[in-house]
């Protein structure tokens, strides 16, 4: 087993677990990349697809309801998938950089509350007070409803997937040293960053262009940053709905509206399970809504991204600099051992 970096290089890759950058580590890249084969991945799908299918028609069965059975299906396999990329696929250090920056930073989030919610609130407050949302939803079975919402997230994500890469690929069109400098200040590359910018022969700035696993890594990060402050904003429209129907919205309006008979919950007799549904399926759309609207509106697009371009442009430079460091020290492979010499050299 290769011995672990020491000194600068060591603390740098410290540095980037801690920051949610587990790919720029060539050893945790190569854990990933042998995750990520055939033969690790393709026999545990087929185990948890059996299940799964195993566990879904015995729900559907014994509910008597047909979507219970795709939904619970679609719960397991997302739950083992989830698993899977918190352990061997390196999600977790990602995950908690996300939400530790997503609890340290409410104070800048709730401006875009302020912002976004409002415009939103009096959209969808027409949906809520409209009898054909109330029967739609009092129809759905909960299976359904389950996969309604899953369907309103799997395109939230879809769109993040294809529009984040954009914000990454700005990051490392213009690095120079000043970039550099900047990004390395008060990391355990700011020395060394210092060093190689005064070596001629040195050109971190050529190493600045992202890609692969560590293009992978960034983009990631800020799906899981905007999916979480999404999810914020999504809760605070439930709550919402939960609140205003619950004040204005009369049992026997809810009963003539959805042409059944009222389920109240147990432990909140205001609240019924009618209500509950409708405020769900819209706390789903405004997610929807609020993921497209934060990623196209310049006014919400300012609002969400601010700091994050900060931590992509620090992580670009501090990759660059870490790469013209190990570059010095010796070619390495991703396993963490030194490559072997060029042909001919």
């Amino acid at each position: 087993m290769a011995a672990e970096p020491t000194g600068p290089l060591g603390e740098s890759e410290v540095w980037f677990q801690r920051h949610g950058l587990p790919y720029f580590v060539p050893g945790e890249r190569a854990a990933v990349r042998a995750a990520l084969r055939p033969g690790r991945t393709l026999p545990l799908l087929v185990v948890v697809l059996l299940a799964a299918i195993a566990a879904g028609v015995a729900l559907a069965w014994y509910a008597e309801e047909i979507s219970a059975g795709p939904a619970l299906l679609l719960a397991i396999v997302l739950t083992a998938a989830l698993w899977y990329a918190l352990t061997a696929l390196r999600f977790r250090p990602i995950v908690g950089w996300a939400l530790g920056r997503t609890t340290g930073t409410l104070a800048r989030l709730l401006p875009t509350m302020s912002r976004a919610l409002p415009l939103l609130l009096v959209f969808v407050t027409f949906l809520f007070i409209n009898a054909e949302a109330w029967q739609m939803t009092a129809e759905l079975p909960i299976g359904l409803l389950w996969l309604t919402v899953l369907l309103f997230v799997s395109l939230g994500v879809v769109f993040l997937l294809v529009r984040l890469p954009e914000e990454v690929d700005k990051a490392d069109d213009d690095v120079d040293d000043e970039f550099l400098t900047r990004a390395c200040a008060g990391t355990p590359l700011e020395r060394p960053c210092a060093e190689l910018l005064a070596d001629p022969d040195a050109d971190p700035a050529a190493r600045a262009e992202v890609h692969g696993y560590e293009r992978w890594n960034l983009i990631l990060a800020l799906v899981i940053v905007q999916a979480v402050q999404v999810l914020l904003l999504a809760v605070s429209v439930f709550a919402f709905f939960l609140v205003f129907g619950s004040l204005v919205m009369e049992p026997q309006v809810q009963e003539s509206w959805t042409g059944t008979n009222l389920q109240n919950i147990a432990w909140l007799p205001s609240v019924s399970l009618q209500l509950v549904k409708v405020s769900i399926f819209l706390a789903g759309f405004s997610g929807l809504y609020l993921t497209v609207s934060t990623v196209t509106d310049e006014t919400y697009r300012a609002q969400f991204f601010s700091g994050v371009t900060r931590e992509l442009e620090r992580a670009v430079g501090m990759r660059a600099v870490y790469l013209a460091l190990r570059d010095r020290s010796g070619p390495v492979t991703d396993g963490g051992t030194p490559a072997p010499p060029a042909p001919g050299g």
